[in-house]
């Protein structure tokens, strides 16, 4: 059995003494302070002498549950954690996971805030900023040993404090997951604690006022090159925060020393946001500086020496307020402000009257010839190139509303196109600069499946306050078919970092694969996870409903006979009190399609309590189900799907989401039988 070296590292973390621990926090010196695992799964073990908790494949199973206490804090607070990951096999398709949990009261699934699969020779660090909350809660671990045959997982510790991560004093051993970038020349170094054993440079640190006190510093003596940087680089935010950052430095330069603080975000992208002046710092100084940090972002701390004899830098106290250092005024930008569904109206949308009718917002009923819009299935989107406006050299511009300057962003949006020739470059993306004067194209269609609803997304940053532009052309009779738009939203950061980030709680696309769900019987005649059309002619989708090229579950009717069932089954979901919330997506097309319906199953009980159903064929869209339901005891959510009396009967869902808390909107009939009065009426 692989054996993790942990001797150096148990004494090396060492808290000061239990009593000193915070609720949730916890050194695993001589006990689990409470924390308590799930007899169900693989068993962790206390190592009272190396003072961890571990668990490892010695054991059958696939994971192991670590549970806090119960705990309660109206604070901002951060979790650190101290782990080690090894394991024997470099690659693994399947690696062994270390994932933290946060079970809120109230909520029935756990919300994953970090995930980490590197193995290490030695322990890591881990910080999570944990937003405030009036809801009780619960930290949970989960080490998942997957398929490697020898690995193990230790946790030295868990420290829950008040505060923001990025905040430190330097008086621990861990730095409060500060790490300095290795230079060959000129480095960070801990200054302060045993001054005999210690190349400190100053006489007291900050915090303390005392020779014992510890702080960051780095000076010039091993400087070989022009321009040599160090760099103290902060854990990585993990909540959007903004206020004012602030601490305390000190400077002695004999040369030139270049002394700035950056942002640096997930794509690698710096920003400036403080430099000091040229002039000495002899005491302890104050900074403070403006922070916004809506996306993850590191705090960079570096320090730039032009010779040998170019002096040092100190550091200690970073602080963090949510209040801004400057007296700053305006509300700050919201970016569901510049999204849109269009089912009421246009939201901050305009159109530019110049340029013609240009987008009109329609709606279409529930038919089989003709897709709604992407929202409901039977709600409002925009549509351009229609009959009223499409003539050679037509132009129609949709404007956004202002975004402000020197952001990332992302921008998603969904699209349709209906032609019977190629039209690519009928819709296109620009950036427009507040003076109008300066435009850049970011994104332009190409050749798409038709009549399918079509995720595009985009990432950008301008310096200056810029507009989002839709411009839709028809260039020629040949090349001019209808272009439709729908869910435009734009959120804070890449969207490949949006694609890295951690999954919501309780949300199922089946992208990857079944999420919570599992089947009673597994077959030809049981649910399957599709992408692109069904194989059947004149049933089922032609794409998904997340992105119009991903994936959804089904049933293939020519697999399957006349009355013949299939169950899709969620595993057991923790009860709560008060109204719960289920949103899902269903299509049902097809002159045979037979029934879908969504059950509640309560834990203890026999019967199934229907929820929700609809016979027969639907509509060619998808169409949105919501369910209003409550449940005080553990329960499980079953989607059972019958076929119909012909082969084209294909029904499917996708895109399901459990929400705490009463739905917004109400469907006003949850269960209905045969063919909606309005199918088949096209309105504009």
């Amino acid at each position: 059995m692989l054996r993790l070296c942990l001797l150096v590292v148990a004494h090396a973390l060492r808290l000061a003494g239990a009593a000193l621990l915070s609720p949730g926090s916890c050194a695993f010196e001589d006990s689990a302070c409470g924390y308590e695992w799930d007899y169900a799964h693989l068993p962790w073990t206390l190592h009272g002498e190396g003072h961890y908790i571990s668990v490892d494949t010695s054991y059958e199973g696939e994971k192991a549950v670590l549970s806090s206490p119960e705990l309660y804090s109206e604070e901002w607070s951060c979790i650190r954690l101290i782990y080690q990951i090894a394991t024997t096999s470099e690659t693994s398709p399947d690696p062994t996971r270390l994932n933290l949990y946060l079970r809120q009261q109230g909520e029935s699934f756990d919300r994953l805030l970090w995930s980490a699969k590197e193995p290490s020779d030695s322990w890591l660090i881990a910080s999570l900023d944990l937003m405030n909350s009036t809801k009780k809660y619960k930290i949970v671990l989960e080490g998942e040993m997957r398929q490697d045959k020898s690995a193990s997982i230790a946790v030295f510790e868990i420290k829950i404090t008040p505060g923001y991560c990025i905040e430190c004093d330097f008086e621990e051993n861990h730095l409060c997951g500060f790490v300095n970038r290795w230079n060959p020349n000129v480095n960070w170094f801990v200054g302060g604690g045993n001054i005999r054993n210690s190349q400190s440079v100053l006489p007291k640190d900050h915090t303390l006022n005392s020779e014992l006190g510890h702080y960051m510093y780095v000076d010039s003596v091993y400087v070989k090159h022009f321009q040599e940087v160090a760099q103290l680089i902060s854990p990585k935010t993990t909540a959007p925060m903004s206020g004012c950052l602030s601490f305390y430095y000190q400077l002695k330069q004999e040369s030139s020393i270049v002394f700035t603080v950056y942002l640096r975000d997930t794509s690698g992208f710096y920003e400036e946001i403080w430099k000091t002046d040229s002039a000495q710092s002899a005491d302890w100084a104050l900074a403070e500086v403006d922070f916004n940090a809506p996306y993850p972002m590191e705090v960079i701390f570096e320090v730039a020496f032009n010779s040998a004899k170019g002096g040092y830098v100190a550091l200690d106290d970073i602080s963090f307020s949510p209040v801004y250092c400057s007296n700053q005024t305006g509300t700050p930008f919201n970016p569901a402000d510049a999204g849109c569904n269009f089912e009421e109206d246009l939201c901050n949308f305009y159109q530019d009257h110049k340029d013609g009718p240009g987008w009109s917002r329609v709606k279409v009923k529930r038919n089989v010839y003709r897709a709604g819009d992407h929202t409901t299935g039977f709600g409002y989107y925009l549509l351009a190139n229609t009959k009223f406006t499409s003539q050679p050299g037509y132009i129609g511009r949709l404007y956004g509303p202002t975004l402000p300057g020197n952001l990332q962003f992302c921008l998603r949006f969904y699209y349709a196109l209906y032609g019977f020739f190629k039209m690519s470059g009928t819709l296109a993306v620009y950036i427009f600069e507040e003076n109008h004067v300066v435009q850049e194209k970011i994104w332009s269609v190409l050749d798409s499946p038709k009549g399918v609803w079509t995720q595009a997304e985009i990432s950008f940053k301008k310096p200056m306050p810029c507009k989002v532009v839709f411009v839709s052309w028809c260039k020629s009779f040949w090349d001019c078919g209808l272009v439709a738009l729908d869910d435009v939203s734009l959120s804070l950061g890449s969207c490949q970092a949006a694609d890295l980030s951690l999954p919501n709680p309780g949300e199922c696309t089946f992208e990857k694969d079944e999420c919570v769900f599992t089947q009673k019987k597994r077959g030809r005649g049981s649910w399957h996870r599709r992408r692109g059309p069904t194989p059947t002619s004149y049933t089922g989708p032609k794409g998904d409903h997340t992105t119009g090229v991903g994936y959804y579950m089904y049933i293939e009717a020519s697999d399957m006979v006349y009355g013949q069932r299939a169950y899709l089954v969620s595993r057991s979901l923790s009860g709560t009190s008060g109204k719960q919330c289920l949103t899902f997506f269903y299509h049902m097309y097809g002159a045979g399609t037979g029934l879908l319906s969504v059950y509640l199953k309560k834990e203890g009980d026999e019967e199934e309590i229907p929820l929700w159903r609809r016979t027969g064929e639907q509509s060619i869209s998808w169409l949105r189900g919501l369910i209003e339901y409550e449940s005080d005891r553990n329960y499980q959510i079953i989607f059972e799907a019958i076929r119909g009396v012909s082969i084209r009967s294909d029904t499917a869902i996708d895109d399901i989401l459990f929400q705490a808390g009463p739905c917004l909107e109400v469907e006003e009939i949850q269960f209905s039988s045969g063919y909606p009065d309005s199918l088949n009426e096209i309105e504009y």
